[in-house]
């Protein structure tokens, strides 16, 4: 299994928004086990996402799903800075 832990700011106020584009297209991405959005509760534009894919090779190749590449499209406007990228290895637990 491949997986993702990773956090970006939204520009000001623009943090809903941006939950609200990334969560409308979840659907289109096979071969994902979990994707989780998360507010961070300290700060009010951070946003957290967590991944597990059956490989890496699925999260490479889900990029080029039409509805993904449009949301990413969408997206980036709203996106002030990329934070933290984390690459891991998941072993188990709920939702797996």
């Amino acid at each position: 299994m491949y997986g993702l832990i990773g956090s970006f700011s939204a520009h000001p106020g623009k943090r809903d928004e941006l939950i609200g584009l990334m969560t409308a297209s979840t659907s289109a991405m096979p071969e994902c086990i979990s994707y989780i959005i998360a507010k961070d509760p300290q700060d009010a534009d951070k946003i957290w996402i967590t991944e597990v894919w059956d490989s890496a090779e699925s999260h490479k190749a889900s990029l080029q799903i039409p509805a993904v590449a449009e949301t990413i499209k969408k997206a980036m406007p709203l996106i002030a800075s990329f934070g933290q990228h984390t690459i891991t290895e998941p072993v188990g637990g709920m939702g797996m």
